[in-house]
């Protein structure tokens, strides 16, 4: 089997992580709402997102964000899916596609199946109360940090 193929693992462990972590927080929190952890700072809340990032499209009608969301979705995957799997992909960008892979599959299994993506990391930093998050969406953060920083290392040539 091609050395590529082993790759594949990283997107299917960043989408197990999130999607357990989701089915745990939905059982934990179905009755609750939210759970403080460390008062103040880090609370586990129960919250959907059925819009993009920050809530973006949330009040957009369902038949817009299913196509918005759908197209977006499948031109990614297949767009960063190729990327990753390309034989000169230098790996510390194929570690971040990995990781971004891995989240979009999250997110987009969360809108499949819960018409929304669950959401419940919730940080408070002096003050300010964060957007809630999830796994999905912090693998994706992080796949994106690292995919500049490849871009920065291993420059594209130009032709």
């Amino acid at each position: 089997m091609s050395r590529r193929l082993y790759w594949l693992l990283l997107p299917l462990l960043a989408l197990l992580l999130d999607w357990g972590s989701k089915q745990w927080i939905l059982a934990l929190l179905k009755d609750k709402g939210s759970l403080p952890v460390i008062p103040g700072f880090f609370h586990l809340t129960l919250g959907f997102n059925s819009g993009a990032i920050f809530g973006v499209l949330a009040t957009a009608p369902m038949l817009v964000r299913h196509i918005v969301f759908g197209v977006a979705g499948l031109g990614a995957l297949g767009y960063f899916g190729y990327e990753f799997l390309k034989e000169a992909t230098p790996n510390l960008q194929r570690f971040a596609l990995g990781l971004i892979l891995g989240g979009a599959l999250g997110n987009g299994l969360d809108r499949i199946v819960h018409g929304a993506v669950v959401d419940f990391l919730d940080f408070i930093f002096f003050g300010w109360h964060y957007w809630t998050f999830n796994i999905a969406d912090s693998c994706i953060v992080c796949g994106a940090i690292l995919m500049g920083l490849s871009l920065v290392i291993h420059k594209p040539e130009t032709s």
